[in-house]
């Protein structure tokens, strides 16, 4: 393997190859053995940078929320100024990526399945990871609220968890099927019929 001065650079071809490997196949599924050969470093350079895999999968996890927060925001710069209209802008921008990605499904849908049972740490990040999706899209179901275009009957953290909990099932289908649709099923249902006023 090529050295290099960069501090940062395994442990970025570590994460690279390590979500690309999650992502695939599943956290039981995937060695360490193969994340470092993914990632074309020494296997002992994986503990060099990381304590376990377990840390290493919180770790993961956090790279992959920050990645969604840098998407919501860098979508959220080009929405239409209105708050429905722009969380319809949201979230068509990410069954674009879906698509674009063939229907892999969501990292952390994936992981909730898989290891929140084993593993505490993993469990903990993603808890953070979804309330923090949760109030992002609460701010923007609120603003919706207020302009008369969302039902104030029911909070807006309420419909926030609602969303987000018809999304991952509507993801996890769309990995099944291997087609956007229920992605585009959901987010008209929820946002075109049982969220207006």
């Amino acid at each position: 393997m090529p050295r290099t001065a960069d501090p940062t650079d395994i442990p970025r071809r570590l994460s690279d190859a390590g979500y690309a490997l999650f992502q695939r196949q599943g956290y039981n599924a995937t060695g360490i053995q193969q994340i470092t050969d993914q990632a074309g470093v020494p296997k002992g350079s994986f503990y060099n940078h990381f304590d376990s895999k377990e840390a290493f999968a919180a770790q993961i996890l956090r790279n992959y929320a920050k990645w969604t927060g840098d998407a919501w925001s860098a979508a959220l710069k080009d929405a239409p100024p209105a708050p429905l209209a722009a969380i319809h802008h949201v979230f068509g921008r990410f069954i674009a990526h879906h698509e674009q990605t063939g229907c892999q499904g969501c990292l952390v849908g994936n992981f909730a399945a898989e290891v929140v049972e084993a593993s505490e740490a993993c469990r903990a990040v993603l808890s953070d990871v979804l309330r923090d999706w949760r109030d992002r899209l609460a701010d923007l179901i609120l603003q919706a609220q207020q302009a008369g275009e969302v039902r104030d009957d029911v909070d807006d953290k309420a419909l926030a968890n609602f969303f987000w909990d018809a999304w991952e099932g509507a993801v996890l289908r769309s990995k099944v099927e291997h087609s956007v649709r229920p992605l585009h099923e959901v987010r008209h249902l929820l946002l075109d019929k049982f969220f207006l006023p």
